[in-house]
Order: structure tokens, then C-alpha cells, then sequence
């Protein structure tokens, strides 16, 4: 108990924006809005893809989108040849989305020739500002031509706003700039002086003033965290300034300024080294036959410049506009220049190892190691995001609420510690997520909520144990350390089968499903813990009371009802079989004659879906996508229809969109028809049918994980019949989707992967019954053992299918389209595997087992009426008599105690109380 609450201490100071230790909810991007892009890698013919290949494009993906400014961006590897990006709350997504599939731009320059006035002095030295706003002041007049670049500042506090765009329109349309309000000038000091008024360019809101870059011309800027030193400086950068600086840009001239490009270097040869002579840290360089030439006249010109001037002349590597470095030539050392035809060319003077790999991948991101195609792009505006979440929690809260209503009618006292261990849960998987800093997703939130179903399962699973020993008449103290001692391993069986199916989908499923089983596979291994260990703490603490010691609290009071539960199932069999063969059938039909209504997960293509304020037609709508020349959209609207074809919730379906036409459509959806709740999801055919790959992998791995366990636990006939019922339920789930026409998604292979869970933990609650009964009842008849183990886990079956299915029906009543789709899947699988613990696995069980010769002598025992009820009851009785099992939780208690109380005999009174507590007899 101390440390339980010690636990729940620690979690309170995770959580408690006040702790030193505090730690933050990581929202994934479905629930507050941003990008997520996956990247294929497509080497050349020839090419062998290397992990070093897709190692070297993440890093140089991370350092590209570090230029966006996003919080907290997730690149990381997916397989053995993708990448994933995820860029939460990004303002721009379209231009997020461009920057990212560009190729990165490498640039060389020869720096004092290549900068500008106010960047360079009359004696060609750089002179460098902090101020962008301050740059390009000093350049607005006397532009020709139209400007190359545009800026959106704040008048008053002269700060960049927005940008750079290419043009006047896209600057406009930027949704920062869109969500400006005007500017109040500030009150004057004395009354004589008038308020100074604040620059405002047309169009734009009042206080926001445009500066533009003048044609030809480029913004180059230089940080301490990308460069060790900047020109203009006499000292390194401070760290968090931006310098700016005004370069030449012109490729369309006889003499091109930048000079060089990345296309003109040799990957293989540009790389890390050390000198041979010095070991110091040196970058090598080696350039294209192109490139040599080039690079031997520009070091040339500068080596010639630094003798007639006696300064070393300098040429600027700059990426993506932001100046990495800019070595200078020695021109006493090398008077004609550089010729690296012959072993290429050196860059020396590194500060540290770091500066010189920095510098080296800056080089090498001049061109990705490979071709990278976009396979998968998925947006979410900041309005669907919150809109999801509302959703999400509204469900969580629901499911929780149902879960407690049902405990507390169902087991009373029992049910009210159930409810305070849930409690315990939820704090606990709070504290989890915090702990293992784990990201919440939509599917994640679907996987946290059905946990709640699994949290009160296993309360169920031991409350029944503890309500059958009480009726057995055993005290109740000695009823609930017998039920939990004797629950304890099937609660193991049914978790570790859950987690099987969560650990599958981890392994095999897209990052958009990962979330669900992360979810489910920690939520399964903090219900263990607090079925066994929490609410066993309370109930042991409140057993020691003598009010307590009443059977009426938990509602085990008198005979057990559901008396007309008590058939003969075994006898029953074929009919069992007859009617699960005609829903199979039923389904195996409709799947060769219907199929199934894939979605865009697994058929590739484009779907946008938005809501709009007002009722809006299809008609308006089917116009935005002509206007892109894509008559071939496929629209829909959803939800209530008003007037004749207008809806306020659509979803547009296309084959192919390009980039440019998706940034249109998308923003010619929000200025015409003032879009809302926007989402875009964009999946190729070639990532559909990896994802499909992927389930059938998953099925068939879940299949043989499962049933290598159940084997081990059992034996192999106990293996058998979990295979058929959990094709079973698999096929009847795949068929109701197909006879209801329910778009099969990527959610939906996450619910069928979970059925195949659920399907089993029914099953093992049986079988672990049945497996207890077959010693006790030596001379019965296999199929009265397995129909007097149905009787006695019957109510449990139902119960703990009945708690499962409560918050999944909060998902479907309260979630949005994702989490509906997971709610239907596994209210239809939870409720199949359901039926085939029952009326197929126990009974094909039953068929292989009266086959063995053990069981086969034994003679047929009448089940129907008072006999029955007979056997069933000495069946108890010689339950209860059974010896209580050790559980891994007594040997925890024990080494307790032996590190806090050194006194011996004190030791084994305490361990001679608490075998009395739980006699193997009936209880005096």
C-alpha cells in the first residue's frame, strides 16, 4: 500500500506544472493540426540502398525543415527505406510541404564580389546588421524590375511578420498574414506632440508594411548555430542573432553569381578527414570535370585580388540562404589558384571534429544520397485538430463513466473499489505517457480508451473468482485472497495475449496505427498492474475489519443467478456450428460478390474533407475542382442535407493531385467557400498496397504468436480451436464490412488485428477453466467438464465482454469518422469472439478431446434439470477445496518483509495468519 501511494506521489509531481520534474502532453499532429509527409527512397539503377544512405537523408531532411521554425519537428526512419515527417501546429503547410520535397540549394560564392551595397564597403569588406527591416530599408528605392523576394514586417516593432514569398499574391494569401488584425497606434506622450503614425502598405491591415528584395538580388543570413564565425564580425556570433546580408543572385548571366552549385561536387569525394601531416580535422572537397574548371578560375581571380589588395579573399558555402562557412584562399600559397583536377581540393583551420562533420554534411546536402518520392502526405488544420480532440476526450470521459455505472451495479463494494482502482489506473497511465514522453494520437486516445475496457476486465475476471469462493463458504477475507490467487494466472493468459496483438501491430503497422497498440500495449501492462496490485492492497486492507466480512457487499449473497444460462452446450453443438457455418457462409459470399469498399489507405489517391459555416452546394464545390482542371473529382457531402444538394460536410476524392494544385484547391476551398476543419490525406498506390502487405503480415503473425502461446499453456488440441475461432471472428468482422458497404481504412486493419486479442481472451478464460476441472472431475465425461466450466465462466464471459463493449460504444457514439471506424470493427469482432468462445471453441474442443481414450470409457451424464444443478455445485465444492496457489505477489510481500522486520518468529506469525486466510477447506 505504501507503495502504491508513493507512486501515485510521483505522478503527481510529473504532472503539476509547478514540479521541478515536470513533463508536458505531447499532442500528435491529428490532434492539433500540422504535416506529416513519408518519404520512399528510389536509388538509381545500380544503386544499392544503404542504412547510412537514409541515416545521411534524415539528418539532412531534420536540417531543412530547422529553418521552418517548428516546435518540435519527428523525422525518423520508417522500414528499410522510408522516412517519416511530422510537423506539428506548422502554420503554412503548403509551403512546409514544398520545402521539404525540394532539393536542398547548395551554393558557392565568391563573397566580395558577390555582395551588395549596404554588405560590402568600397574596400570590398563585409559589413553586416542584425536588422532585416534595416537591410532592406536602405534598398527600396531606385529598384528595377520586378523584386525577387517579399517581406511582411510589423511597423512598429520592425520584426519580420511573414515571409519571404516569391510574389505580392502568395504573400496575401499566407494564413499568418490572414489572421493579422490591425495595429492601435500608440497614445502621444504630451499633448502637444500628435501620435506618430504607422506605416501600412495597401491591402495589407493597418501597421503592416511590405519591403521588398530587389531583382537579382538575395537574402543570405548567417547564425552561431549553423556557423563558427560570420563576416563583418571580429568576434564569433552572438547566439540567438540573425546577421543579414545582401548577395548578388543571377544565374542567367554570362558570368553566373553564385559561381557554383551543389551539382557541380562529387559526393564520394566530399567528406570528413584528417590531415596526414597534422591530424587536425580537415573537409575534402572533389568537384565534377565541370566543376574543377570553374572552381580553378574563381580561386584564381581571388588569389590574384588578394595579392593586389593584401587580403585574403574568401568563398561563401551557403545553404538553403544561410551562410555555412567561408574559407579564404591563401594567395601566397597558392598565386594561380586552386586546380583540384589532381586529388581535389582541402578546406583546413577547423575549429573542432564537429565544425568539419557539420561542414561536410553541409556539402553533401548539395543532392540527397538518393531520389526521395512522397508516398504518403496527410494535413490537419488547427481547427480539425481541436475539433478531434473534443471528440476524443468527450469519448475517454464517456467510456469511464459507463465502465463505473456498471461496476458499482454489478458488484456493489466491490464495484466502488473497482472504480477507485480505475482511478488509480487513469493516474497511472497519465503518469506513463508523461514518463515515456509517448505521443498522443487519435488512434492512441481509440487504443487508451478500449484499456479502460481491459483495466475493469481483469477486475472481473477476480471479482467473480472471490464472489464463487464466498458462496463456496469461505469468509470473505479468505474468498478474496483465494480469488485473487486463483485468477492470477488466467489474468495473465488473457493480458499476455493483448499484448501479443498490440506488439505485432507496433512492429508491422504504418506510424499512424503504431499509436493505437503503443497505447494499447501500455494501457494492458498498467491494468496488470493495478488489478494485482492496487485494488488487491485495498481489498486486503479492508478485510482486516470486521464490518467487511459480509458476502452482501460484493453481491455474493444466496445462489448464483442466471440459472437459465445452464444448458447443455456440449449436446447443443451442431446447432452452434450450423448457424456460425450460415453467417460464415453469408459473409464468404458477399466478399467474392461485393468485395470490400477499400479506402484511400490501401487504393492510393487524394481526399479532402472540410466543413463549411452555411449549407453549401455540391454544385459550388464541384467548381473549385474544375477551376484546377480536375472535372474527374469525385464529390460527396455528408451529413444532413439542406434544400436539394447542399451540405455543410464534404469530402472530394481524386485519383493524383500535384503539389501546386493541391496548395490552389485547398486555398481557393478557404477564401471561396470559406472552408473549415480542413484535411487533406495524399497516399500512392505503391504505399496502399504496402499497407495491405502489412496487414495480411500482421494477421498471420498475430495467428502463430497466439497460438504458440496458447500451446505452451495448454497443449496442442487446446490450440486447435482458438485457430478456427479466430478465423472465425476475423471473417465474419471482413464480412459485415462488406455486406454494410463501411470504408475498410488503415484503423480498420488496427481493430481486426485487435479482434484476434479479444477473440482469444474469452477463450483462455474458458480453457483455463476447464484445464482446472479436468483433474477435480476425474470420472466425468469430457463434455459434462466443459459444460459445468461454461456455467461457471459464462457470467464472466459476458461480463467482461459487456465492460469491453461499453467504452467502445463511447467511441462510436462521441468519436469522430477515425474513431467511429475502429468502434464499429471491434463491436462487431468483440461481439463474434464472444459467441465462438462459447458456442465454437469450447465445443470443437470438446469433439478432439472425447476422442482420447482417457475420456472416452467415461460414461454420459445427464445435464438438464436438478442433475445439473448437482453436478455443477459438487464441481465447487471440490473447487473450493483445492489448495490455494502461490502467486508471484506472495513472494513479493514475503521479500517485504523480509527487508523491513528482521524479527523471525514476528516473520512467520504474519505468514501463518495469512495461510489461514485463505485454508484449503471451507472456512469455519
Amino acid at each position: 500500500m505504501a507503495l502504491l501511494v508513493a507512486a501515485l506521489i510521483g505522478v503527481f509531481f510529473i504532472g503539476w506544472s509547478g514540479s521541478p520534474v515536470h513533463k508536458t502532453l505531447r499532442q500528435g499532429l491529428d490532434l492539433q493540426g500540422g504535416l506529416e509527409v513519408v518519404l520512399q527512397a528510389q536509388p538509381p539503377r545500380g544503386h544499392v540502398l544503404t542504412p547510412d544512405d537514409i541515416t545521411r537523408s534524415v539528418d539532412i531532411m531534420r536540417n531543412r525543415i530547422d529553418r521552418l521554425g517548428v516546435s518540435e519537428p519527428v523525422v525518423t526512419k520508417q522500414g528499410k527505406d522510408q522516412i517519416v515527417i511530422e510537423l506539428p501546429a506548422v502554420h503554412n503547410i503548403n509551403q512546409a510541404a514544398s520545402i521539404i520535397g525540394e532539393t536542398a540549394q547548395l551554393e558557392l560564392y565568391d563573397l566580395e564580389t558577390s555582395l551588395v551595397p549596404p554588405s560590402v564597403s568600397a574596400s570590398q569588406t563585409p559589413i553586416t546588421t542584425t536588422s532585416l527591416f534595416d537591410l532592406l530599408t536602405s534598398v527600396q528605392s531606385g529598384q528595377k524590375g520586378l523584386p525577387s523576394q517579399y517581406y511582411l514586417f510589423n511597423s512598429r516593432t520592425k520584426k519580420p511578420v511573414a515571409g519571404p514569398t516569391e510574389t505580392l499574391t502568395q504573400l496575401k494569401r499566407d494564413p499568418i498574414v490572414k489572421a493579422l488584425k490591425p495595429l492601435k497606434p500608440k497614445q502621444a506622450q504630451r499633448k502637444t506632440s500628435a501620435a506618430t503614425p504607422l506605416k501600412t502598405t495597401k491591402g495589407f491591415p493597418t501597421g503592416y508594411e511590405v519591403l521588398t528584395v530587389p531583382s537579382k538580388r538575395v537574402v543570405i543570413t548567417c547564425e552561431a548555430k549553423t556557423s563558427v564565425v560570420c563576416p563583418g564580425l571580429n568576434a564569433n556570433p552572438a547566439p540567438g542573432v540573425t546577421y543579414y546580408y545582401l548577395f548578388k543572385h543571377d544565374l542567367d548571366s554570362p558570368n553566373p553569381v553564385p559561381q557554383m552549385t551543389g551539382s557541380d561536387l562529387k559526393l564520394k569525394g566530399t567528406q570528413q578527414d584528417f590531415d596526414p601531416t597534422s591530424g587536425q580535422p580537415i573537409v575534402t572537397m572533389q568537384f565534377k570535370s565541370h566543376g574543377n574548371k570553374i572552381f580553378h578560375e574563381i580561386t584564381r581571380e581571388e588569389a590574384i585580388r588578394g595579392q593586389t589588395l593584401g587580403t585574403p579573399q574568401h568563398f561563401a558555402i551557403v545553404l538553403d540562404n544561410q551562410l555555412r562557412s567561408w574559407p579564404q584562399i591563401e594567395y601566397q600559397k597558392y598565386p594561380d589558384g586552386i586546380d583540384p583536377s589532381n586529388g581535389g581540393a582541402e578546406i583546413t583551420g577547423m575549429g573542432s571534429l564537429t565544425e568539419a562533420k557539420n561542414l561536410a554534411l553541409v556539402l553533401q546536402t548539395g543532392a540527397l544520397p538518393v531520389k526521395f518520392v512522397t508516398i504518403e502526405r496527410t494535413d490537419v488544420s488547427a481547427t480539425l485538430g481541436k475539433d478531434s480532440l473534443r471528440q476524443a476526450r468527450d469519448a475517454a470521459i464517456g467510456g469511464l463513466v459507463v465502465v463505473a455505472i456498471f461496476l458499482l451495479l454489478l458488484y456493489r463494494f466491490l464495484g466502488l473499489v473497482a472504480v477507485i482502482g480505475l482511478g488509480i489506473y487513469c493516474a497511472f497511465m497519465y503518469g506513463a505517457i508523461l514518463l515515456f514522453g509517448v505521443t498522443l494520437t487519435l488512434p492512441g486516445f481509440a487504443g487508451l480508451i478500449l484499456t479502460i475496457g481491459v483495466a475493469a476486465d481483469a477486475n472481473v475476471v477476480v471479482f467473480e473468482r472471490i464472489k464463487e469462493e464466498a458462496r463456496a463458504g469461505r469468509s470473505v477475507r479468505a474468498a478474496v485472497a483465494t480469488g485473487y490467487a486463483k485468477g492470477f494466472h488466467t489474468i495473465i493468459d488473457a493480458n499476455v495475449v493483448t499484448s501479443i496483438t498490440a506488439l505485432v501491430l507496433f512492429a508491422v503497422a504504418t506510424a499512424e496505427v503504431k499509436g493505437f497498440a503503443l497505447m494499447l500495449l501500455i494501457g494492458t501492462v498498467v491494468s496488470l498492474i493495478t488489478a494485482v496490485a492496487a485494488t488487491r492492497a485495498m481489498l486486503g486492507l479492508l478485510s482486516g475489519f470486521r464490518w467487511f466480512d459480509n458476502p452482501r457487499f460484493m453481491g455474493a449473497a444466496g445462489a448464483q443467478r442466471g440459472r437459465w444460462m445452464q444448458i447443455d452446450f456440449m449436446r447443443r453443438r451442431y446447432l452452434w456450428f450450423a448457424v456460425s457455418g450460415l453467417v460464415v457462409v453469408i459473409s464468404a459470399v458477399s466478399l467474392a460478390a461485393r468485395g470490400l469498399n477499400l479506402g484511400i489507405d490501401f487504393r492510393g489517391g487524394v481526399q479532402i474533407s472540410f466543413t463549411t459555416p452555411a449549407p453549401t452546394s455540391l454544385t459550388k464545390v464541384r467548381a473549385q475542382a474544375a477551376d484546377i482542371g480536375r472535372k474527374d473529382a469525385v464529390v460527396q457531402g455528408k451529413g444532413k442535407v439542406a434544400g436539394s444538394d447542399s451540405y455543410k460536410t464534404f469530402q472530394i476524392r481524386l485519383k493524383k493531385l500535384q503539389p501546386a494544385e493541391q496548395a490552389k484547391l485547398t486555398t481557393d476551398l478557404t477564401d471561396r467557400l470559406n472552408a473549415q476543419k480542413l484535411g487533406v490525406k495524399n497516399v500512392s498506390s505503391s504505399f496502399g498496397r504496402q499497407i495491405a502487405r502489412s496487414a495480411i503480415v500482421a494477421i498471420i503473425f498475430s495467428l502463430f504468436l497466439i497460438v504458440l502461446y496458447a500451446w505452451i499453456r495448454f497443449d496442442l488440441k487446446f490450440a486447435v480451436p482458438v485457430i478456427v475461432a479466430m478465423l472465425h471472428d476475423v471473417l465474419i468482422t471482413v464480412g459485415v464490412y462488406s455486406l454494410t458497404g463501411r470504408e475498410v481504412t488503415s484503423a480498420t486493419v488496427a481493430a481486426v488485428l485487435t479482434v484476434l486479442g479479444y477473440s482469444i481472451y474469452d477463450t483462455i478464460i474458458i480453457f483455463d477453466r476447464i484445464r482446472e476441472n479436468v483433474p477435480i472431475m476425474r470420472r466425468s465425461p469430457f463434455a459434462v467438464i466443459a459444460n459445468v466450466s461454461l456455467w461457471e465462466t459464462i457470467r464472466r464471459s459476458l461480463a467482461t465482454t459487456f465492460i469491453t463493449l461499453l467504452p467502445v460504444a463511447a467511441l462510436l457514439f462521441f468519436g469522430g469518422a477515425t474513431l467511429k471506424d475502429f468502434a464499429f470493427a471491434l463491436i462487431v469482432g468483440i461481439a463474434s469472439g464472444a459467441y465462438s468462445s462459447i458456442f465454437i471453441a469450447a465445443p470443437l474442443l470438446t469433439i478432439w478431446k472425447e476422442r482420447e481414450p482417457e475420456f472416452a470409457r467415461r460414461r454420459e451424464v445427464p445435464l438438464d434439470g436438478i442433475e445439473g444443478r448437482k453436478v455443477l455445485r459438487q464441481a465447487e465444492l471440490a473447487a473450493a477445496a483445492e489448495p490455494t496457489p502461490e502467486t508471484p505477489m506472495d513472494v513479493v510481500e514475503d521479500a517485504v518483509e523480509a527487508l523491513t522486520d528482521g524479527d523471525e518468529d514476528a516473520k512467520r506469525e504474519r505468514r501463518r495468519q495469512r495461510r489461514k486466510s485463505r485454508p484449503h477447506g471451507r472456512a469455519r
